[in-house]
């Protein structure tokens, strides 16, 4: 079970200075912002439960929800606000739209209506967060060449060890001129103006649908992929420069040749997963396969990947690799004859094992890493 939608959509907000609001039970925040959310120890952020009661839900009452979100924006002034569910609202049916028109009428603020239950993963939520936020406040620009927007950062796949921030250096190094993350690291003022940029780096499926959204509305041609290890960023760096030139965009991190036994495989978010196995199929010629959840799976895979439906499935299918990558919580159900690599990733356990995940941005793999 990966973080909730919720969750996606309260880490995709969490540093662009607006209010995000959870309509759901009392003490529920702790698990969207403390558990997923690494950032809520070192920065502010306005993540609040709506603490909907049984009584709310029975008889309709969303005035509660309105009165607190107005009187809560007064006192706090964000730059917008963010409405969001839980299973609970979905089953009552609130009309978040007309909760939305309601809150931004009276407070005067931009507020972006979510639709999540929290029955679907992070990168489901983040997505919808990201768009509903780039078509309210991103602004058409005239176009800089070499500039470039990372799309779909969030410490949900990349933790805080500095990954995001080498991908930023490793594109600076390259020739190409930063002008935002989405959303780690940059202020809302640059997100507004992602729209001069020639071309977007996605570095999780959670960016694809912003990443097209700006594809259409803006002409920018986007390349998913993150650069780990020495030789694939050579690769990804070619992919952008070509993007850029011809406006066409280019799936690079499936630009895997797959060929040979496999032995390898690696559980984990298909853009970053499968950049992964993409730098280890280049630097030590062996040939990873990707093992995705069923929630995961945004159809960003090759042929050969698996799609995992179960536990029961990933169980089974587990016995067919020497070497699995995954996180450490899947350790109870690795079958003996297999080895687990212990490859933490924040959106399936939390705050658990935070410490141990390695940034493998633009440095050499080891090849103990990947078993070998």
């Amino acid at each position: 079970i990966h973080a909730s939608d919720t969750a996606g959509v309260c880490s995709m907000l969490y540093e662009l200075g607006g209010m995000t609001v959870v309509h759901d039970a009392s003490g529920c925040n702790s698990t969207y912002a403390t558990h997923d959310e690494p950032r809520w120890y070192s920065g502010n952020g306005m993540i609040f439960i709506s603490a909907l009661t049984e009584m709310d839900a029975i008889m309709g009452n969303d005035s509660r929800l309105i009165d607190d979100a107005v009187r809560a924006a007064e006192e706090l002034k964000p730059r917008f606000i963010a409405i969001c569910g839980s299973p609970m609202p979905m089953m009552i049916g609130t009309d978040f739209e007309a909760v939305a028109r309601e809150i931004e009428e009276r407070s005067g603020l931009p507020v972006l209506p979510v639709r999540t239950n929290g029955m679907a993963t992070y990168l489901d939520g983040a997505s919808s967060a990201l768009c509903a936020y780039l078509k309210r406040f991103c602004r058409p620009e005239k176009k800089q060449p070499g500039t470039v927007n990372i799309i779909g950062a969030t410490p949900l796949d990349f933790s805080l060890n500095g990954s995001v921030e080498s991908i930023s250096s490793w594109l600076e190094k390259n020739g190409f001129r930063m002008n935002s993350c989405m959303a780690m690291g940059s202020s809302p003022e640059r997100i507004a103006a992602a729209g001069c940029a020639s071309v977007n780096l996605v570095i999780s499926s959670c960016g694809m649908a912003a990443a097209e959204y700006m594809k259409q509305e803006y002409g920018i041609p986007w390349v998913t992929g993150v650069p780990f290890g020495t030789v694939f960023p050579e690769e990804l760096l070619s992919s952008l420069k070509y993007a850029e030139s011809s406006g066409e965009p280019v799936l690079a991190h499936l630009k895997r040749r797959q060929t040979g036994k496999c032995e390898i495989g690696i559980i984990g978010e298909p853009v970053s997963a499968s950049s992964l196995a993409a730098a280890a199929e280049r630097e030590f010629s062996v040939t990873p396969r990707i093992l995705c959840p069923d929630s995961l799976f945004s159809g960003n895979l090759l042929p050969d990947d698996l799609r995992i439906e179960c536990e029961d499935s990933l169980r089974e299918t587990m016995k067919e690799f020497s070497v699995v990558i995954a996180d450490p919580l899947y350790e109870p159900i690795i079958p003996r004859e297999t080895k687990l690599i212990r490859y933490p990733h924040e959106a399936f356990s939390g705050r658990c094992f935070a410490k141990d995940i390695p940034n493998m941005v633009d440095r050499k793999l080891k090849q103990e890493f990947f078993g070998l």
